[in-house]
């Protein structure tokens, strides 16, 4: 069986090629960066993703190196308003939510991938492709091109696989600056999230490895509006960015298929991302191993289950963040008062935790 290619290393693209191995299904995983990425923009390991992982090790792995999310502080101005502390086992978690550097992440799927004899094949820049009835053909930069009975695009925001099928990426952009920071810092609780809500900004807190916590804020000044007690100690990374929503028109053309940035992006509230993004390559895998086995109508099936779940988060993360990032006497009245109605209301907060946990709807794989 000729192998399937897979474009793009980063975690999707690394899920997608361990579910498809671990299937059975051969595959070349390529990627158009030299090395692996040092930073990490994702840090939220989510109950189902490490669900997914399970039964390579790559979980326990997450597990045994990340740090666990016991609980939610939330605040309005410095000022406490709700503790809000998830029961997982009784929502049905296995794992409580999960805090890894992305980088980290990716590290142990490669891991797991080299014990299955499969290595990212890096600095390969795809410069076109063309369909056949009998697969897809790949151009790289170098002058190689490939042939693969199926392709999965896992190339990022700016995917090359998306511009090659002329796929349009609708959607909208907001003009708030979010500023992103890992520093040492003394003060924060080590095993909780903390978010402090204002009038038009927002600043959260998550604990990263040891010392080293996860700040990123909106509508004021990293790091002065540190609340009082806080101490910042060395500033490791930082980074100033602005958040898109947008989903492919298409998550799937003959036998290419779109997953993760490639096919929708939002903003970092929720901590969907890179774990929306792994449900797409748990369900590409499934949908390719069966399309190498005859069932020829999978991969369109891919599109028709993955985007409809892809745009129910997007739309939910774009309404949160409008919510978060807004400003005036309504939204700053729900903002201040949501948290304790919430903390009154307990199944209120579990629909709300089961969002950010990626359990808020079921994997389809049918």
């Amino acid at each position: 069986m000729a192998p399937v290619l897979i474009v793009g290393g980063g975690p999707v693209g690394l899920a997608a090629a361990l579910f498809l191995t671990r299937r059975g299904v051969p595959v070349r995983i390529v990627d158009a960066e030299a090395a692996p990425h040092a930073t990490s923009r994702a840090l939220a390991v989510s109950p189902r993703t490490l669900d997914l992982l399970r039964d390579s090790g790559v979980a326990g792995a997450v597990v045994a190196e990340g740090n666990p999310i016991r609980g939610l502080s939330l605040h309005w101005r410095g000022a406490p308003l709700a503790e809000i502390t998830p029961d997982w086992n009784r929502m049905g978690a296995a794992y409580p939510m999960t805090i890894l550097p992305q980088a980290r992440t990716e590290a142990h799927m490669i891991a797991a991938l080299a014990g299955l004899g499969v290595a990212v094949e890096r600095g390969r820049v795809l410069t076109g492709l063309e369909q056949a009835a009998d697969g897809v053909r790949a151009a790289f930069e170098d002058g190689e091109v490939l042939s693969a009975p199926l392709l999965f695009g896992a190339d990022g925001a700016h995917s090359a696989v998306r511009h090659a099928l002329g796929v349009a990426f609708p959607g909208d952009g907001s003009p708030e600056i979010w500023r992103l920071m890992d520093a040492v810092v003394e003060g924060p609780p080590p095993d909780a999230g903390w978010i402090d809500l204002g009038p038009g900004s927002a600043l959260v807190c998550l604990p990263y490895a040891g010392d080293v916590f996860r700040l990123f804020a909106f509508g004021r000044p990293l790091p002065d509006s540190l609340p009082e007690g806080w101490r910042l100690g060395a500033v490791r990374w930082r980074s100033d960015f602005k958040v898109s929503h947008r989903l492919a028109d298409r998550l799937s053309v003959g036998r290419v298929a779109l997953g993760g940035d490639a096919a929708h992006i939002h903003s970092p509230i929720g901590g969907r991302g890179m774990n929306l993004g792994i449900e797409d390559a748990w369900v590409f895998s499934a949908c390719a191993a069966d399309f190498l086995n005859g069932e020829t109508d999978r991969i369109a099936a891919y599109g028709r289950l993955r985007r409809p779940a892809d745009a129910r988060v997007v739309r939910t993360i774009r309404a949160l963040t409008r919510v978060v990032t807004g400003d005036g006497p309504v939204v700053d009245l729900a903002k201040r008062t949501a948290p304790p109605v919430l903390a009154r209301f307990p199944w209120l907060v579990e629909r709300a935790l089961r969002t950010g946990m990626g359990l808020d709807h079921p994997i389809r794989l049918r």
